[in-house]
Order: structure tokens, then sequence, then C-alpha cells
């Protein structure tokens, strides 16, 4: 998942920028609110993680202007500003949640977690399709009770396939929510990471198809035909 860090403190955007990285997300941090502005207005997000307190614009005068731009990105507000009028405020603006400072960064994760889910249209933690289940505390692919290791890039692609499974998935969407502002993946990548994918996920019966000039979306193998026994030969009778 992609997700823009809008906060000045620069500590505190270092420290919660290497945490959101640290559980697989491509994360973006600009430190005022033009920066954030225009950001947003050029680029596809599918978390804002939201200061108030900004120079140059505030914050939610930000937000004001991503919701008039339909922008539908999850909107998490962190600020000291936690007076109710203030709160109510930033919801009715559009906001998803509300996080006062200083904060435990364990409920910050959990909020995280929470919007995220609700983005992709989630409600429960665990999501299964075929032979695997992904359970989106962890971030990580169970077969039954066994776990899978798969490398970075490809976890988070077989994420974004996952939750939107059977459904096609535009490839520069997926290069878009896999890449920060200093990464760089081109589309041949993509095709590399989705070969590998379908041989792991091939013993789980299932794969990823590619919808021709689009994409890619994640398909259950056909079950494999019961074989069916060749008829005895009829036993020739004494004479």
């Amino acid at each position: 998942m992609r997700i823009l860090l809008v906060e000045d403190n620069i500590a505190l955007a270092d420290g919660l920028s290497a945490i959101l990285r640290g559980t697989g997300h491509a994360v973006d941090v600009v430190h005022d609110g033009a920066s954030a502005n225009a950001v947003t207005a050029a680029e596809s997000f599918d978390l804002v993680v939201l200061d108030l307190n900004l120079p140059e614009m505030d914050g939610l005068d930000v937000l004001r202007a991503m919701r008039a731009r339909q922008n539908q990105a999850a909107v998490l507000i962190l600020t000291a500003r936690g007076t109710p009028e203030e709160r109510v405020k930033g919801l009715d603006l559009g906001a998803d949640d509300y996080l006062i400072k200083p904060f435990d960064i364990s409920e910050f994760e959990a909020r995280v977690r929470v919007l995220l889910r609700r983005q992709a249209g989630l409600h429960s933690a665990t999501v299964s399709f075929g032979g695997l289940s992904l359970d989106l505390n962890s971030r990580a692919f169970f077969s039954g009770s066994t776990p899978l290791d798969i490398p970075a890039r490809e976890l988070g692609l077989l994420e974004i396939l996952f939750m939107r499974a059977g459904k096609v998935v535009a490839k520069e969407a997926i290069i878009q929510s896999l890449t920060a502002f200093d990464d760089d993946i081109s589309a041949n990548a993509i095709e590399q990471y989705v070969s590998r994918l379908r041989k792991r996920l091939a013993p789980h019966g299932l794969t990823v198809k590619t919808a021709r000039g689009i994409g890619y979306y994640l398909d259950k193998l056909p079950e494999p035909a019961p074989d069916i026994a060749a008829p005895e030969a009829p036993t020739p009778e004494a004479s």
C-alpha cells in the first residue's frame, strides 16, 4: 500500500515513516501543506497521514482541497489540536480518523491497519482465497497454518492482487502502490515479479493472469479432471 505522511516535525516524520516502511508500505513524506496539496493532486495514495499545524497551508485546507477534487484516499489526522470542535471539523471535512498527539505507536499502527483494510473494502482482519489466507495485521500469507516466505516486492504485489481477487488491477496502479518518490519499478520488473509469483502460487491452486494491455488479476487454477479408468476388456469365454 502507498502512504503519504505529512508532518512538519522532522524527527516524528522520520520515526513514523520508518515504522510504516518496516511493515512493507511504500511511504512518501512531505513537511508542509503546500507540498501535500500538490502531491495529492498529482499522485494516488491509499492513505494520507496528515498533521494539521503545517507551514504554508493548514492541514484542514489540504483535506478540504483533497475532497473537493474527489480524492478518495483514507485520511488519518495527527494533531495536538484535540478539542471536540477541531475533531468534528476535521471529520466533517472528510477525515476518516483522528489521533491526538502524543499517541501510542501501537495505536497508530492499529489505526493505519484498520483504515487500509476499510479502504480495500474489507471488514475482517483475515482474507482467504483459494488455498491461501492473508493476515492483514501481520501482512503475512498462510497455507493452512504454515506461513509463506515471500520476498518483499512479491509480497506487496500479491497483497494488492489478493485484496482484489478476481478483479483486474491496472499495471500503473500496481507500480504506484509499490513505489515511493525515490523508488523506480519498471513494467518489466512487474512482469518478473508476476512470473515468480505464478510459480509460488501454483502449489496452492492459484495463479496470476494477465489482462492484456491493462494489468493483472488473481485467479484460481482449474481443478484437474478426475482420472477415468478405462473399461476392462471382456474375458473371452471358454469354448
